[in-house]
């Protein structure tokens, strides 16, 4: 018996991605969670075999949710299940600790894959997250296409805070960070991004994530 925690806030791709898990497994307990408190909630009452979790979950921590999951279970697998742009954020979760990121926007046959991997080997990397690790490795120039991916990882952090409405200080207790810190992050992502306020910075994203669905 397999016990897999969902995390998920949205019925309709909870539901269809139960079907594939008991499709995959014949002997399976679900546990599903809306948001990252009560996922948290699960991981340190269930003990679990694997976490599917959602990026953009309510009240989630961006990268230091896998972390926090880990606190209560050290070696469950957890697979990152994202309707965020692959190129950009999987790399950053896998070195997150997480053991797989998977799209939204992949075939049935891959999110079966990825599961059957993890929950047999504990790793899984689709195609493309292969070569966007393959271009690091051998130094090639990040994509020009899609600026994002020229974040680094608390650029990404301190990016998506900023779209949820935080303000500097609220960033900085959030990532543990000096409110100078925040707004040199903040800095070097308008830069990158091409854009001087918030509200660009919202329509410059959205522009982008657009542009690669």
């Amino acid at each position: 018996m397999k016990h897999i925690l969902l995390v998920e806030d949205h019925a309709v791709v909870r539901l269809a991605t139960l079907f594939i898990i008991r499709d995959i497994l014949s002997a399976v307990t679900p546990w599903e969670a809306a948001n990252f408190p009560d996922a948290l909630q699960i991981v340190s009452s269930q003990q679990l075999d694997l976490v599917i979790l959602d990026i953009d979950i309510p009240e989630g921590e961006g990268f230091q949710m896998v972390g926090k999951i880990r606190k209560f279970q050290p070696h469950v697998p957890v697979i990152m299940f994202s309707g965020m742009d692959e190129d950009v954020y999987a790399l950053h979760y896998l070195k997150a600790g997480a053991n797989a990121f998977v799209s939204k926007s992949s075939s049935t046959e891959e999110i079966r894959a990825a599961i059957v991997a993890v929950l047999d080997s504990g790793r899984y990397m689709s195609a493309s997250v292969r070569e966007t690790l393959l271009r690091g490795h051998h130094g090639y120039e990040t994509r020009q296409n899609n600026p994002l991916t020229t974040l680094s990882q608390r650029e990404l952090e301190v990016l998506d805070l900023l779209l949820r409405g935080r303000w500097t200080k609220e960033i900085a207790t959030f990532l543990n960070i000096t409110d100078s810190s925040v707004s040199t992050y903040k800095t070097r992502i308008f830069e990158k991004l091409g854009v001087t306020t918030v509200i660009e910075l919202y329509q410059r994203v959205t522009t982008l994530r657009e542009m690669d669905d």
